[in-house]
């Protein structure tokens, strides 16, 4: 049978369960990974005062395409240095309802390497 929602409502669905479990706190705030076809997208963010802490995307840069693994690892290692000047080291990761794998995953690891904790 066809999935007639379609994969983002599934996605959707599944980073709804995970927020239920998940929070970003001044401490240990939320890394939100967010992938479009073209771009990937993640945010530092602090729930309790719903404040975007730090983001970084492959928008931002004058690149052609941002939807593959090695522009993923660029904003991972992007996002950690831009943590670390603002003094935070631990974060909680929330892959966004998408699997652990691909461009989430050189994402997490690049995050990992420039310093953060999760």
């Amino acid at each position: 049978m066809l999935n007639r929602a379609g994969k983002n409502a599934t996605r959707q669905r599944v980073h709804d369960r995970i927020r239920k479990k998940l929070q970003g706190t001044a401490e240990r705030p939320r890394l939100n990974v967010y992938r479009s076809l073209n771009h990937i997208y993640v945010q530092v963010i602090d729930d309790l005062h719903g404040q975007t802490l730090v983001s970084a995307s492959t928008a931002e840069s004058e690149k052609k395409t941002g939807g593959n693994v090695a522009a993923a690892k660029e904003v991972g290692k992007a996002i950690a240095e831009r943590a670390k000047a603002k003094g935070i080291t631990k974060v909680v990761f929330d892959r966004g309802g998408y699997i652990y794998h691909g461009r989430v995953k050189a994402l997490a690891d690049a995050a990992r390497e420039g310093g953060l904790q999760f």
